[in-house]
């Protein structure tokens, strides 16, 4: 079972890698957004679940740098909702609200780029594999 919980991490780590890589591109696509948001969520939910087969902690310190990350991208997400929800409504494109959270998804997914960028320069999934021990 320890290796096959190793080897899950190890798959969902990869797939978080690539996601970042992802996201400090996409500014303008939700679905990179969606995509980062899916791979968070899945790799936290395994940390959490084989746990046991981690050393020590290194499992929680994981998990809070990803509610960090998912956090950011929540902040470019529901906008994305919010701004798809007053369309289907049929509210207009160029309403004060749609141009506040325009400009306030904006500002979110620049800042989501940064924090994507610092993510990759950190070296973080080296870090990870080391004190996971995949």
């Amino acid at each position: 079972m320890r290796e096959y919980a190793r080897g899950q991490t190890a798959i969902l780590l990869r797939r978080l890698a690539f996601q970042i890589n992802r996201a400090a591109r996409a500014g303008k696509d939700a679905g990179a957004i969606h995509d980062l948001r899916v791979a968070i969520r899945r790799l936290s939910r395994c940390l959490r679940v084989f746990s046991e087969f981690y050393p020590g902690d290194s499992w929680k310190k994981i998990r809070r740098d990803l509610r960090k990350l998912m956090r950011a991208a929540g902040r470019v997400r529901d906008r994305d909702v919010a701004l798809a929800l007053m369309a289907e409504a049929g509210a207009a494109r160029r309403g004060a609200v749609a141009i506040r959270l325009e400009t306030e998804r904006k500002q979110a997914a620049r800042e989501l780029s940064l924090e994507a960028r610092r993510w990759k320069r950190s070296g973080f999934s080296r870090k990870w594999r080391t004190w996971l021990e995949l």
